[in-house]
């Protein structure tokens, strides 16, 4: 597998070996192993998490607090989406900065998205599937949830007409507030 840094630290887009022959596709999707030698990320995934989707649904910017902190590993397991990042961590030299990759079933591509950087994505097709392979267990009162359409961010979700996004999406402060707030989680380098 082919493992590069989007330029928001810690955060990685893996594009998988595929082999295919007449029978269709084999490939593996993620090796820690592999991963760690790569980018000097031990990730022991903790949870699987699916989310399913209709065309033009918007969902993120989330996070989770550190404690106890929540690492990603993103894939597209049908359909195709734009998912950004965005720097969520205070002190960060990309802090306030996105990152969008393309993700979609065919590529195998993946995200590795750390601790404390916001993670969101818009449908590009109906029913599309997204599997997150996370660090640790859903724990409530521990997320940390940013306006996906926050004008100061000013992400390009590039959506044709009004996108779906949840209630609590929708009442989701800015990045702005969250600062004020003090609800975002701080860098640590390393």
């Amino acid at each position: 597998m082919r493992v590069e840094e989007t330029g928001i630290p810690g955060t990685f887009r893996i594009d998988p070996e595929q082999l295919s022959d007449s029978r269709g596709v084999f490939y593996e999707a993620l090796r820690t192993d592999d991963l760690e030698r790569a980018a000097g990320i031990s990730f022991r995934p903790r949870q699987i998490n699916y989310s399913v989707s209709r065309r033009h649904t918007l969902r993120g910017i989330h996070s989770v607090h550190i404690p106890p902190g929540q690492a990603k590993f993103v894939t597209c397991v049908r359909g195709a989406l734009r998912d950004i990042v965005v720097d969520l961590r205070v002190g960060s030299p990309a802090f306030g900065r996105h990152r969008v990759t393309a993700l979609d079933a065919a590529s195998g591509r993946s995200l590795y998205v750390p601790e404390g950087v916001g993670h969101g994505f818009l449908a590009l097709t109906d029913d599309t599937c997204v599997c997150y392979a996370v660090s640790t267990p859903y724990v409530p009162g521990t997320q940390i949830d940013i306006h996906p359409l926050d004008p100061d961010l000013d992400l390009p979700w590039e959506c044709a007409g009004t996108p779906l996004i949840s209630d609590k999406d929708a009442k989701a402060p800015t990045l702005a507030e969250a600062l004020a707030a003090g609800a975002l989680p701080a860098y640590a380098a390393g």
